[in-house]
């Protein structure tokens, strides 16, 4: 009788199983409703490109093996009256080469809101010296963004986080 009844609860787990979906590891944007709009509608007059350090994965042990890293870009409006303009986020690998373009349209980014992007655990293209070039604009020349890079992995017991800071590469005023 027990027999029967593992084989039955096999079979309903087994069916069970078909039923649920895949889901899509390659979902690069954290469930957060970004405001797109035209930028052209506004006067900016402020221009800055910003290079961001990423890791998609690190070497670990004699350096021949590699750490997987989930990667979030986190990008802040630390202004307490002016909005800020994403105007582009691309993700590089170590080479250079870009591999994925993560805004197709321009993002409003309003006094103290924050946005973000993520490279996903999977991702194996980036490597070490992967990084994320952000263009973003403002009404203000004033350093209203902070960019960072956080990135978080776990491997058995091992854990590893950590941050990394943006370097401004390119600004623009124009009067």
């Amino acid at each position: 009788m027990r027999y029967y009844i593992l084989i039955g609860a096999l079979f309903l787990l087994s069916n069970c199983s078909q039923k649920i979906e895949e889901v899509d590891i390659k979902k690069s944007h954290p469930s957060h409703v970004y405001n797109f709009v035209n930028a052209d509608e506004y006067a900016l007059n402020y221009y800055e490109t910003v290079y961001v350090p990423v890791y998609s994965d690190i070497y670990h042990l004699d350096g021949t093996r590699r750490f997987k890293l989930t990667t979030t870009v986190s990008i802040r409006n630390t202004s307490l009256s002016d909005s800020a303009f994403i105007l582009s986020a691309t993700y590089h690998d170590s080479y250079g080469k870009t591999l994925k373009e993560y805004v197709d349209s321009t993002i409003l980014v309003s006094p103290l809101e924050s946005i973000e992007f993520v490279v996903e655990e999977f991702e194996n293209m980036g490597g070490a010296g992967a990084n994320f070039i952000v263009e973003w604009a403002s009404n203000n020349h004033v350093d209203q963004l902070l960019i960072q890079s956080i990135m978080i992995g776990t491997y058995d017991k091992q854990g590893i986080s950590f941050l990394s800071e943006s370097k401004v590469i390119k600004r623009v005023i124009k009067d």
